[in-house]
């Protein structure tokens, strides 16, 4: 009985596939043409190669990579596909765990975006501060200079392969004692404010459960000083001393939008009760 031959645009039909997939599985040694024409160069299939199509099909659902369907094909067994399918699960729990991750990121950052957009932008506010773990690194960098404060944001996100999940988390210090000093136009360092996720190569603070004086404020940087005189007068008017180095971070910046207008930016400067 003479066998029946499909063209590879009807294959890629009856399997739900792309032709340009069905050429890329026969380069790896996946499937083989039942009859290639010598003059045209056509490719047929039969019913003889429906049985890989639908393992490679299921095997694909199953998100394993073509490299081990390939080499379950070349040598099909039970146990094997069995240990294949095991280490292929334990690929996918792992990957559940990430995504479940990312979800968590994706929920801070929309609390964090959500609350900077609705919070009284300009009032001082006397809070407690949760605890929290920074990446912290000593710098003098001048808050006038948008391009040392742009390096230094760069420099930080380089250190590690996650850079991208810092985005708004970025931040710059004053020390305690500029802060007593009225120097407010001198970081005295730059820092990354991680998620309890965040992986992380590095020397970490974790700033334990803070009272801190805070202000949001429609702006960047360069606009810090004058909150900073504003956030120092209040200290010294409700009986308060600064008991830590700032933490000033742009929460909605450029990375976020385009328009100026919209930057909000918080500092909080922990503080004590004056004895």
């Amino acid at each position: 009985m003479e066998l029946k031959l499909f063209q590879i645009g009807e294959m890629a039909r009856l399997f739900h596939l792309s032709v340009s997939s069905i050429r890329h599985y026969e380069a790896l040694g996946l499937v083989t043409p039942e009859h290639i024409d010598p003059d045209t160069g056509y490719r047929y299939y039969s019913v003889r190669q429906f049985e890989v199509f639908n393992t490679i099909r299921y095997l694909r659902a199953l998100d394993l990579p073509l490299s081990e369907i390939a080499d379950f094909l070349r040598n099909r067994d039970v146990d094997k596909i069995e240990e294949k399918l095991r280490v292929q699960k334990a690929a996918v729990a792992e990957k559940q765990q990430e995504l479940a991750r990312i979800e968590r990121k994706i929920d801070a950052r929309l609390r964090q975006l959500r609350e900077a957009q609705e919070a009284p932008l300009g009032e001082l506010q006397l809070i407690l501060a949760p605890s929290c773990r920074l990446f912290w690194v000593e710098a003098s960098l001048s808050a006038e200079n948008y391009n040392d404060l742009e390096l230094s944001t760069s420099r930080l996100a380089a250190v590690q392969a996650e850079a991208v999940v810092f985005l708004g988390k970025v931040g710059f210090s004053v020390s305690a004692a500029h802060l007593k000093a009225h120097r407010y136009t001198q970081y005295d360092g730059a820092f990354l404010l991680l998620d309890a996720d965040d992986h992380f190569d590095g020397s970490i603070i974790n700033c334990p459960e803070t009272l801190c004086v805070r202000v949001r404020f429609r702006g960047h940087h360069l606009q810090s000083p004058a909150q900073y005189r504003r956030l120092m007068a209040y200290i010294r008017e409700n009986g308060l001393a600064v008991s830590g180095f700032s933490r000033e971070i742009t929460i909605i910046d450029q990375g976020l939008t385009n328009d100026r207008g919209k930057f909000i930016t918080e500092i909080c400067i922990p503080v004590e009760k004056r004895i």
